[in-house]
């Protein structure tokens, strides 16, 4: 389980140990490691990593290795990632790179390095293993002011669907989970948010707008144990679909969007936010 420090990744630790399993959790800070030992004990072992090192990715699939001998490791849940907000025209290339190399490269690494423990490619004991890819129902659906975050989840999504076709000769599946707004501290953060890319923009009410309006559906969101619930859903089932949306209403949430025509879509947002011209 990668990002386990707080959040979807913190529920999913504790809704697994419960049930019973091991996990290997990581996070990228040593006072995050300590806090989940103190938690759960002997049933979480913290590795430490940020996903775009690969040589720290690396050395944690070998410490895995390590404590696993020829076992198989049961899944591999990708759940790190950041949100980087901002109007494309005006965000930083170097905003946009780390976008996609914290949300799409390194999940990719992560994969390679742990694939072989799932049973890709090595004869290990035990049953192959499931990979469990953290997207977002913004991996379908894009909206103004997140088309970075957008592009790196319309991006794990067409990966996952390319990978789990490839993993079919070794009997490796993999299962996308898809939120939509979920209670955690990500809103805090959100409220932080520097609109200085929006100054002078014809994007500053708007993005005040979006941001207003996500900060307060986000609170009032369900809380990352229904995530949680999800991820144990795909790496149990004996066969999950191969996506699981975890929103509040699925006709409204998800399934509506995908029926109504995109330039509908467009023209309900813009007139939302305030993005039609005068």
């Amino acid at each position: 389980m990668t990002g386990a420090s707080t959040g979807i990744g913190a529920a999913c630790v504790s809704l697994l140990v419960e049930k019973g399993f091991l996990v290997f959790a990581s996070v990228r800070k040593e006072s995050d490691a300590a806090a989940l030992a103190a938690r759960h004990g002997a049933s979480v072992v913290p590795l430490l990593f940020d996903v775009t090192d690969a040589e720290a990715v690396a050395a944690a699939a070998r410490n895995v290795e390590a404590r696993l001998g020829d076992e198989t490791l049961a899944g591999l849940v990708n759940n790190a990632g950041v949100a980087v907000p901002g109007p494309l025209l005006h965000l930083p290339i170097e905003e946009f790179r780390r976008q996609i190399e914290i949300n799409l490269v390194g999940q990719l690494q992560v994969i390679q390095a742990f694939a072989p423990l799932l049973g890709a490619g090595e004869q290990r004991h035990g049953a192959p293993g499931r990979i469990v890819n953290m997207s977002s129902v913004a991996g379908r659906f894009a909206a103004p002011f997140l088309g970075a975050y957008n592009a790196s989840k319309f991006g794990l999504e067409g990966l996952s669907d390319a990978l789990r076709r490839e993993l079919m000769v070794y009997g490796v599946d993999v299962i996308l989970i898809e939120p939509g707004m979920i209670a955690t501290p990500i809103w805090d953060k959100a409220e932080e948010t520097d609109f200085g890319m929006f100054a002078g923009a014809s994007y500053a009410a708007p993005g005040r707008r979006m941001l207003k309006w996500l900060v307060e559906e986000g609170r009032r969101a369900p809380g990352p144990e229904v995530v949680a619930r999800a991820v144990l859903r795909a790496l149990t089932d004996r066969r999950p679909p191969v996506r699981i949306p975890v929103v509040r209403n699925r006709f409204t949430d998800y399934t509506l969007r995908s029926l109504l025509p995109a330039r509908l879509l467009d023209w309900l947002t813009a007139r939302r936010l305030g993005l039609l011209p005068k």
